[in-house]
């Protein structure tokens, strides 16, 4: 398998049929832009088809997993029909391209995670995260709908009432309280995350590789059972780049200050 094409992933081949990735755009802390997007959504589809990779494992290159979206990304498509389709149907292909992976991929949380980079953290089969690592679903932040991830695995990993607190309050979580309710497979201190990802997927490579795809392919059914609320959710996540809220988030977080969002604001002559 050729990865040449892609720019901003890494490829390192180890032992064992054990493949690891690095999201490598260290200087905005792996933030995703347009491109990035685009490999994160498809990569799983090469690595699908790789003879020689049994297990893929993700990380983040420097402090950073991946601390969301560029803004510039998110101005580029408001109100843009076509640019909000395009995400959609990437934003939509990143979940079910690693859910249809027939091979086990772990993430190695070794840093913050927000966005189409949560997405893949949490969409992995095993997690592994750094306790002092932060985590947020920053849609509403944004002014936006959680679509991307959160609607499908948010509820089937912590439980509806914990999934409705973060997903609607968009609070950070550290890797402690990730691991306490349920959202990640492990915890472990930062400078044992990608050995202790590297560990276990060596393992799963030494494995039975027909049982472990065929295991991983029947878990996911209660994924695919998900996917009509993954794709409303979706949905409405791109309707939102229609409204003013969004452009109030960005500009907000742009001079890093709270939102004061349109809709709550009193209609005029009110």
């Amino acid at each position: 398998m050729d990865y040449s094409e892609y720019r901003h992933l890494l490829f390192e081949r180890r032992e064992n049929g054990v493949l690891l990735i690095t999201i490598n755009r260290p200087d905005v802390y792996n933030a995703t832009d347009e491109r990035l997007h685009w490999e994160l959504a498809n990569v799983w589809l090469d690595v699908g088809k790789d003879d020689e990779t049994r297990v893929a494992v993700i990380t983040g290159a420097g402090k950073a997993f991946s601390a969301g979206g560029d803004l510039a990304m998110v101005e580029g498509q408001l109100g843009d029909f076509k640019a909000i389709r395009g995400i959609f149907e990437e934003a939509s292909d990143l979940v079910y391209n690693i859910v249809d992976c027939p091979k086990p991929v772990i993430s190695a949380i070794n840093g913050v995670a927000v966005g189409a980079g949560l997405a893949v953290a949490l969409m992995a089969d095993i997690s592994i995260i750094a306790e002092d690592a932060k985590l947020t679903d920053g849609h509403l932040r944004l002014g936006v709908g959680a679509g991307d991830h959160a609607a499908i695995i948010w509820p089937l990993l912590c439980g509806m009432a914990k999934a409705k607190y973060y997903l609607l309050t968009a609070e950070f979580i550290d890797g402690r309280e990730a691991e306490r309710i349920g959202l990640v497979s492990r915890c472990v201190p930062r400078d044992e995350v990608v050995d202790t990802a590297l560990r276990v997927a060596d393992g799963l490579g030494r494995g039975p590789q027909a049982a472990l795809r065929w295991t991983k392919r029947s878990l996911n059914n209660w994924l695919r059972q998900a996917s009509p609320i993954f794709d409303a959710s979706l949905a409405l996540e791109m309707l939102s780049f229609f409204d003013d809220d969004v452009v109030e988030g960005v500009t907000a977080i742009r001079q890093k200050r709270p939102p004061v969002f349109p809709s709550t604001q009193p209609a005029p002559g009110a």
